[in-house]
């Protein structure tokens, strides 16, 4: 019974995830309701080893459909790859509690900023070219990744706002280009989880599997109706996160 619930939550995680992120608002739950006497550490490497195969294959998916400005994502991928390293590293000898705090009230300017800027992210018209797109692209990666290292919730939204103001992205665009660069800050967190061991992998494969046919749901949805649908459900996304985050901050 335990894994059905983690691979039908896992399924609909990587539904959400493969739209805009956000994935880990159904998916960290679950797993906590359904061990609650687990290690923390052994569920968010068990949530890493299901959720990157659904955010690689999203990246996949998208790549074919939507332009990829590949000079710039992958040195901002292996940035942020870097960045997460060092921000795990950072937590184990490091309080986040600060952070905790402080997220709510991010993410609200993240919010009120997008639904005050109507046009933001409708058309993709970017800003830069050549080497300063790469590097503003890595600066993006490695601020992101070490968050994700060091915090991690709202990490794929954090990345498609980034993307789309900073560098003029589109919302569809974005969120390709925010899939490749969470699979990569997933990557170097799934890594170290697995050195620690803290990964159930007899849950893993069925998890990932789900993940990955709710990530081909999503990536069609998101396809079908472009970048007006990714911008209300990020706009959705980010809301839940505003209420999840204010609640462990502040209520729990």
């Amino acid at each position: 019974m335990e894994l059905l619930i983690v691979s039908v939550a896992s399924l609909l995680a990587g539904f959400v995830d493969s739209i805009v992120g956000g994935g880990g608002l159904i998916l960290v739950p679950a797993l906590f309701a359904t061990f609650p006497a687990a290690a923390p550490a052994t569920l968010f490497g068990t949530n890493k080893g299901a959720s990157i195969w659904g955010t690689a294959f999203a990246t996949w998916q998208l790549s074919r459909r939507v332009e990829m400005r590949w000079a710039a994502l992958l040195p901002a991928a292996a940035a942020g790859f870097v960045a997460s390293f060092a921000g795990a590293w950072l937590v184990t000898v490091v309080s986040a509690e600060f952070l905790r705090k402080l997220l709510p009230a991010v993410l609200l300017m993240v919010l009120v900023y997008t639904l005050a800027k109507k046009e933001l992210g409708l058309n993709h018209a970017p800003r830069f070219s050549g080497r300063k797109e790469a590097w503003v692209a890595a600066g993006i990666g490695a601020l992101i990744g070490f968050y994700d290292g060091f915090f991690g919730p709202g990490t794929g939204s954090f990345f498609v706002f980034l993307f789309v103001r900073l560098l003029g992205y589109d919302f569809l665009s974005a969120s390709a280009s925010a899939k490749l660069l969470n699979t990569a800050t997933n990557g170097a967190a799934l890594i170290l989880f697995a050195a620690k061991g803290h990964i159930w992998w007899h849950f893993v494969l069925a998890m990932a599997l789900a993940n990955v046919v709710g990530s081909l749901l999503g990536t069609r949805l998101a396809l079908k109706h472009g970048t007006g649908f990714v911008r209300v459900v990020f706009m959705g996304v980010v809301s839940a996160l505003i209420l999840k985050t204010s609640f462990d901050a502040f209520l729990k």
